[in-house]
């Protein structure tokens, strides 16, 4: 018995031995993408790519997809959209990628959406904002939480009219992704009867906030929609901070982004306090599902080495809920047919360590997921508090809420 058990062991030892020789010898599934290294963006890009990162280590691991190990092809697109039509096409025609991801942001993904559209091919993408919605592609889906196109504007707006606002004042860089935010805004406040009092797009190269934000005041909205990239928030911030926004400001914040990223976060410290902001990933109870902890234990240790973000709430996870997406969809078809994989998504829910992602037919989710939170307590110089619940309070949607709304931000800050 001990000795056909041996064998037995030798025999299957000798074929999973032939097997693995030969899943070793198949080329690897290669991912292309660019992603903002440097530029602008760079903060956001390298924490969003090290959350890619964990999850191609973690499918590895377990064997790859089909059997091959999963490889990343990237590029610096330097914040850039000049730079992303010439790397995509590089990726297709000299790289031979197996797949496609979005670079991070709007502005670096949008002029790219026609080539795949043209060529029929599936793109991941990576929290750009309604750049589909012209293009009509097909094969697009996008990880970011936002959900139907009004619904960031709409919550926004919804919880400042609670608070007895009225009028509106709208503030946004003129670029892509905060005009997009600023058209759904309009529509939002004219669909409620709320007047808009102020409506300013400021060059992305605005560094002096002072001169606007003294006029914003001047008109006494009731709710103050900021829509920005990371430098400009932290300018306007600064120069709220040294003017004022008036006493009947009842909310105020919306579309900032860079208010996610842990070094602004440290950085400006108690100027956050009172603003409502949306996110995407908060350390609340609601917010963990099934591999989040395990996943931030990884990229807590990693991303102090490698000197990225070290919260990295905002974009990681959801840059490793991307490889879910595409792993739960490969390995549901069998193959890497794209037609096949974008048919997957369409009709089946994923299960990710952000919670379930389901689509619409435009590629965005069928439900939102942004969070609107307001900053409390926030002391300056100490990034750790932000690790502890209660720093950033959920006050939508109604099933991450994790408090209600201060108000007015005048009280809201102190």
């Amino acid at each position: 018995m001990e000795r056909r058990t041996f064998l037995g062991g030798t025999i299957a030892a000798a074929v999973l031995g032939r097997t693995s020789g030969a899943l070793a010898d198949q080329p690897p599934i290669r991912i292309g993408m660019s992603m903002a290294q440097t530029g602008g963006l760079a903060g956001g890009g390298k924490a969003s790519l090290l959350g890619i990162e964990i999850w191609r280590d973690d499918v590895n691991a377990k064997g790859g997809l089909l059997g091959r190990k999963v490889e990343l092809v990237v590029y610096d697109d330097k914040s850039s959209s000049a730079e992303t039509p010439a790397i995509y096409s590089k990726l297709l025609d000299v790289d031979k990628v197996d797949l496609l991801f979005a670079p991070y942001a709007t502005v670096p993904t949008a002029p790219i959406m026609p080539l795949v559209k043209q060529r029929g091919l599936l793109l991941i993408g990576n929290f750009s904002f309604q750049v589909n919605s012209k293009v009509g592609h097909d094969m697009w889906f996008n990880n970011a939480p936002w959900g139907p196109a009004d619904s960031w504007a709409s919550s926004f707006l919804g919880l400042g009219q609670k608070a007895g606002g009225k009028t509106v004042a709208l503030l946004t860089a003129d670029q892509e992704f905060a005009q997009n935010l600023a058209l759904t805004a309009r529509d939002v406040a004219t669909r409620r009867n709320m007047p808009i009092v102020f409506d300013q797009a400021y060059p992305p190269n605005t560094v002096e906030f002072s001169g606007i934000v003294r006029a914003l005041k001047a008109a006494r909205p009731d709710i103050v929609y900021v829509a920005s990239y990371p430098p400009d928030s932290a300018g306007i911030l600064r120069a709220v901070n040294e003017i004022g926004i008036g006493d009947d400001v009842r909310i105020f914040g919306g579309g900032m982004v860079g208010l996610q990223f842990g070094a602004v976060m440290e950085n400006l410290g108690s100027l956050l306090n009172g603003v409502v902001n949306f996110n995407t990933w908060l350390p609340e109870k609601s917010m963990y599902y099934d591999g989040t902890r395990d996943f931030f234990e990884k990229y807590t240790k990693q991303a102090i080495a490698a000197k990225v973000d070290p919260l990295g709430y905002y974009l990681a996870p959801f840059g490793y809920a991307s490889g879910q997406l595409v792993e739960q969809a490969v390995n549901a078809t069998g193959s890497l047919d794209q037609k096949g994989i974008a048919k997957y998504l369409h009709a089946n829910e994923v299960k990710t360590i952000v919670g379930p992602i389901a689509f619409s037919a435009d590629g965005e989710r069928k439900e939102t997921a942004t969070l609107q939170a307001q900053f409390r307590g926030i002391v300056d110089k100490n990034i750790e508090q932000f690790r502890r619940p209660g720093k950033q309070v959920i006050l939508f949607p109604d099933k991450f809420k994790s408090g209600d709304l201060i108000s007015p931000f005048e009280a809201a800050r102190n």
